[in-house]
C-alpha cells in the first residue's frame, strides 16, 4: 500500500477510499443488462449489420457517478466455457444476463467496476461470422467499446436503442485467457479510444505462429476445425468458411494476406494501452514466441506494461497464485481505469517463477544483462534421417546413439546457467530431400523437483473453495482452490523450435533446396526463462518430423556441418558452454510418427 496523494484524500467517488476501489456496492443489488451493439460489418451478407452481444454487470450507482469497464470478449460462453470449471453464461426468462463466468463482476462490480462479456462475432447471441482471429473478430469486440463511448449504436432485446453515457467513464480494460486474450491483443492494435489497458492471459499475437511453426504445418483444417467449435452459424457463413479453408494456404503453409489480417505485431504502434502479459514458459497450446515477439513489438513502441512468466503450461493465473494475483489485477485495474497511482507502474516489471512455487522479480524480461553465448556442435560431419522419433525417444540417454537424432550435451555445469529470451540453433546442413522438417529441442538433464506440464497443464484441482467477492443464488463467487503438479524427475525438456527448411528464405514462399547443396538454416527455439542449476547438463536434441506438427516422415537424411554450426543461448550472468559426451552418427530408417489431438486457443 502507498499513503494516498492530495487526490487520492479529495477523491469524490464514492468506492475510492486511501487510494484504492473498496466494496462499496451490494452486488445483488446489481444491474444486468444485454446490449446488442451494432459492428460495422455484414460477414454473414444477409443485407444487415452484424450485432455483438454484450452482457452487462453494473453497481447501481447514484446519478452521476460513472464506473469504467471490465470486457472479456470470448468465443466460449456457450461451446465451452471459461475457467478452470468452464462456466457457461447463464440467462433469465426474459433472456437477460444472470450469471457471468469467472469472479471478474462478483470482485470489482462492488468495486465500482461493471463488467461486460462479449460474445465474439457470430458466437453464442451474435450475429455475423467466426472468422477466427480475423477482422470480423476483432471488429465486433472494438464496437462494444466504440459503444461504450458513443460512437456505435446499442439496443435492447426489443430493438429500442440504449446508451451507456449515464453509467460509464468509457475507460475500457480487457482481459481473457486464451482466445480472448488473443482478440484483446487484436483490438489494442486497432488504437481504439477508450481502451486502457489489456491484461493478455496464454494469448496469441499471430495466428500464423499458432497454427504453422515457420512454415511447418501444426494441424490440417485447424482454422475451419476453431470455427466449427465454437460458433453454430457455419451455413450462414458460407463465404467466410470457405475463406478460411481455402485462404490459409495450407498446401504450402505460406505466410499471406490471411495471415496477415489475423497478426497482430506489425500494429504494436498503434498500441495506447497499458498491457500486462501473463504466460506460461511450458505452454504447449499457445507457445511462448506469442508473448515474447508480442512483448518485443511493445517495447519498441514504448507501452507501458508488465509482465508474469510461470512454470506451468495453459493457466490462467487465478490458477496459479490466487490471492498474489487478484491483488495485483485489482491494482492493475485501479491505476489504469481509476487513474489511481497506487505505484503498481513503477513495481519491477517483471515476475518469474524460477522453480515451482518460487517467483522472483526483475526490472525487465529478458532480464537485463542478457547476453547471447554461442557454442559449437563439434567437429566433423554427422547425419541422422528421419524417424518420426517420439519426443521421449527422441531426448532419453543423450550419450547413446539412437536412430533419427542427433544429441549434444554441455556439462555438467559447473555454476547455475540463467536462460532468458529466445534461443535459437545455427545449422550448417545438407538434405537429400527437397525439404524436410528441422526440429530442435533443449533438455535439462538432472535430478530436481518440476512443474509437470504435460499432465493438466502442470496444475491440479483440490477438494478446497475460496471466494473472491460477493455471491449470489445465481451467481457464486466461489472456485476450486488450485495447486501445482510436481514430481522429481532426471530430466526435462526447457523448450522447442520448429523450422521447413524449404522456408528458411521467407515464410511467404518456398525455397525448395537442392540434393547435395549446403545452406545455412537457422531453427527459432522457442522463448523462455529458467535456470539450469549446477551439476546438470544441458541438452540440445536434433530430429525431423515431430508429433507437434503434421509434418510428414520424409525419409529425408540431413548431414550437419559440426564445426560451423552453433547453440545460441541468451545467458544472464556467467556461461561456459563446452561440448561433451556427444556422439552423433550416420543413422537411417524410418518409423511412424503420433499426430496430436488439436488444442483450442
Amino acid at each position: 500500500m502507498v499513503a494516498p496523494s492530495p487526490a487520492h484524500a479529495s477523491d469524490k467517488r464514492p468506492y475510492v477510499r486511501g487510494g484504492q476501489t473498496v466494496p462499496t456496492y451490494s452486488y445483488a443489488d446489481a444491474i444486468h443488462e444485454s446490449v446488442w451493439v451494432q459492428t460495422p460489418d455484414d460477414a454473414d451478407e444477409d443485407g444487415v449489420p452484424d450485432r455483438v452481444a454484450v452482457d452487462l454487470v453494473r453497481p447501481r450507482t447514484a446519478p452521476g457517478v460513472k464506473v469504467p469497464v471490465i470486457m472479456d470478449a470470448s468465443p466460449y460462453y456457450a461451446c465451452c466455457g471459461r475457467g478452470n470449471e468452464s462456466e457457461l453464461k447463464e440467462y433469465d426468462e426474459n433472456g437477460v444476463i444472470s450469471k457471468e463466468p469467472l469472479f471478474y463482476d462478483n470482485y470489482f462490480v462492488p468495486r465500482g467496476y461493471a463488467f461486460a462479456g462479449v460474445d465474439l462475432t457470430g458466437t453464442n447471441r451474435s450475429t455475423g461470422c467466426e472468422d477466427v482471429g480475423g477482422p470480423h473478430e476483432v471488429a465486433g469486440a472494438k464496437a462494444a467499446i466504440d459503444w461504450l463511448n458513443g460512437r456505435a449504436r446499442g439496443f435492447a432485446a426489443d430493438g429500442s436503442p440504449v446508451t451507456a453515457k449515464a453509467w460509464t467513464t468509457g475507460k475500457v480494460g480487457m482481459i481473457g485467457k486464451s482466445w480472448d486474450g488473443s482478440i484483446a491483443n487484436g483490438v489494442a492494435a486497432t488504437g481504439v479510444k477508450g481502451l486502457e489497458t489489456i491484461v493478455p492471459i496464454s494469448a496469441i499475437s499471430s495466428w500464423y505462429d499458432y497454427m504453422r511453426y515457420n512454415g511447418t504445418l501444426r494441424s490440417t483444417d485447424y482454422p475451419n476445425y476453431l470455427q466449427g467449435v465454437v460458433s453454430d452459424r457455419i451455413a450462414e457463413c458460407a463465404a467466410v468458411t470457405e475463406s478460411l479453408a481455402n485462404d490459409s494456404a495450407e498446401d504450402t503453409a505460406d505466410y499471406n494476406a490471411f495471415w496477415a489480417a489475423r497478426d497482430y505485431r506489425p500494429s504494436a504502434s498503434r498500441v495506447h494501452a497499458s498491457v500486462f502479459v501473463v504466460h506460461g514458459v511450458n505452454d504447449l497450446n499457445v507457445a511462448t514466441p506469442q508473448f515474447a515477439k508480442w512483448w518485443d513489438e511493445l517495447a519498441d513502441a514504448g507501452v507501458p506494461r508488465k509482465i508474469w512468466l510461470h512454470q506451468t503450461g495453459h493457466v490462467d493465473p487465478f490458477d496459479l497464485r490466487r490471492a498474489e494475483w487478484v491483488d495485483t489485477l485489482h491494482e492493475w485495474f485501479d491505476r489504469w481505469l481509476q487513474g489511481l497511482h497506487n505505484g503498481v507502474d513503477h513495481e519491477p516489471r517483471a515476475t518469474i517463477e524460477t522453480a515451482p512455487g518460487v517467483f522472483s522479480q526483475a526490472r525487465d524480461w529478458p532480464l537485463p544483462g542478457t547476453r547471447n553465448v554461442t557454442a559449437k556442435l563439434g567437429t566433423g560431419v554427422a547425419a541422422y534421417t528421419d524417424q518420426g522419433l517420439s519426443e521421449a525417444a527422441a531426448v532419453t540417454d543423450p550419450g547413446t546413439p539412437v536412430a533419427g537424432r542427433l544429441a549434444f550435451q554441455y556439462g555438467p555445469l559447473t555454476r547455475p546457467l540463467r536462460i532468458s529470451g529466445s534461443p535459437s540453433v545455427r545449422l550448417r546442413v545438407r538434405v537429400d530431400q527437397p525439404t524436410t522438417q528441422l526440429t530442435a529441442k533443449l533438455v535439462d538433464y538432472g535430478t530436481a523437483a518440476r512443474v509437470q506440464y504435460n499432465r493438466g497443464e502442470g496444475v491440479q484441482t483440490t477438494g478446497t473453495e475460496s471466494c473472491w467477492g460477493e455471491s449470489t443464488a445465481a451467481d457464486d463467487a466461489c472456485y476450486f482452490d488450485v495447486t501445482e503438479r510436481v514430481a522429481t524427475t532426471d530430466y526435462a525438456v526447457l523448450t522447442r523450435g520448429y523450422q521447413d527448411a524449404a522456408h528458411h528464405v521467407s515464410l511467404r514462399l518456398t525455397t525448395p533446396l537442392q540434393p547435395g547443396r549446403w545452406y545455412s538454416i537457422t531453427v527459432p527455439v522457442n522463448a523462455y526463462d529458467a535456470i539450469v542449476p549446477a551439476g546438470h547438463t544441458l541438452g540440445l536434441v536434433l530430429t525431423q518430423s515431430d508429433s507437434a506438427t503434421e509434418a510428414p516422415d520424409t525419409g529425408a537424411t540431413v548431414e550437419v556441418d559440426l564445426a560451423r554450426s552453433t547453440l545460441v543461448l541468451p545467458v544472464s550472468g556467467p556461461a561456459t558452454l563446452t561440448p561433451t559426451a556427444a556422439k552423433p552418427r550416420t543413422t537411417s530408417g524410418l518409423t511412424g510418427g503420433v499426430r496430436p489431438e488439436r488444442e483450442r486457443p
